[in-house]
């Protein structure tokens, strides 16, 4: 299965500690008040606050805690100034790496992501080394128990979706408009599925089989420490580890 669906899965099984629900919502944050300083605090006049406050909406983040964020970003809250950085790199077998960064120190984060690259086998690339791969799409996990392909299908191409695939215990949803994804989440939320997470992630064609356990386990690894980097936003990859190698290798 592809990078991203299968990591999306992982950390949806894994639960919402508080810690980590925690985090999540301060880098929710953190992009709501780039969006905000970059374009105003409306979201029906930012695209870029708009698709922010919609992820963070749909990671259950409150409207209080988002209004805060605004407020930080249109200068009414003292927010500090982010850098916006794409970091490249590799994971062992040739997987290819994106991190997304927001950070107000740029040799502090360069280092920080080095370090946990190169502990577990990785390496940085050069700037375009492996971007070129990658493009943007909308992205919708579907609780999979119970659920009829037929009638999911035509739940999500009447909404707008271009596509629907069985990813394990889930139905990865496709949407070819990125800008049209919580829309299409929110119909199909209406129709009565239970969705497991929306997001509108870079994700790339070229996949990289990953046939070793070991290789598996390094790949989650990395993938998992960088993520746990406060001003890492997200993490995008490109592997196809099959759904046996997975089990062995995060269990």
């Amino acid at each position: 299965m592809s990078g991203h669906s299968k990591w999306a899965t992982i950390k949806h099984k894994k639960g919402a500690a508080d810690a980590k629900r925690g985090k999540l919502f301060a880098k929710l944050a953190r992009q709501i008040e780039v969006a905000a300083r970059g374009g105003g605090g409306d979201p029906d006049m930012n695209p870029s606050l708009r698709t922010a406050v919609q992820k963070a909406k749909a990671a259950q983040m409150t409207n209080d805690a988002i209004d805060r964020a605004i407020k930080r970003g249109t200068g009414e809250g003292g927010a500090d100034a982010y850098e916006d950085i794409t970091y490249e790199g590799y994971a062992p077998g040739g997987v290819a790496l994106l991190i997304d960064v927001l950070t107000d120190n740029r040799n502090r984060t360069s280092a920080d992501i080095r370090s946990a690259l190169t502990k577990m086998g990785g390496t940085m690339a050069e700037p375009g080394a492996v971007g070129w791969q990658f493009s943007r799409k909308g992205i919708i996990l579907v609780e999979g128990k119970g659920v009829d392909e037929d009638e999911l299908m035509m739940a999500a191409l009447e909404a707008g979706a271009d596509d629907v695939e069985n990813v394990g215990d889930a139905w990865q949803v496709t949407v070819g408009s990125p800008s049209d994804t919580y829309d299409i989440k929110d119909a199909i939320e209406g129709a009565g599925y239970t969705i497991m997470s929306a997001d509108t992630p870079m994700v790339s064609d070229n996949l990289v089989p990953v046939t070793s356990v070991e290789d598996a386990k390094k790949i989650l690894r990395i993938m998992e420490a960088i993520e746990d980097n406060d001003d890492v936003q997200d993490v995008y990859s490109n592997f196809d580890i099959a759904d046996d190698v997975m089990e062995a290798a995060a269990g």
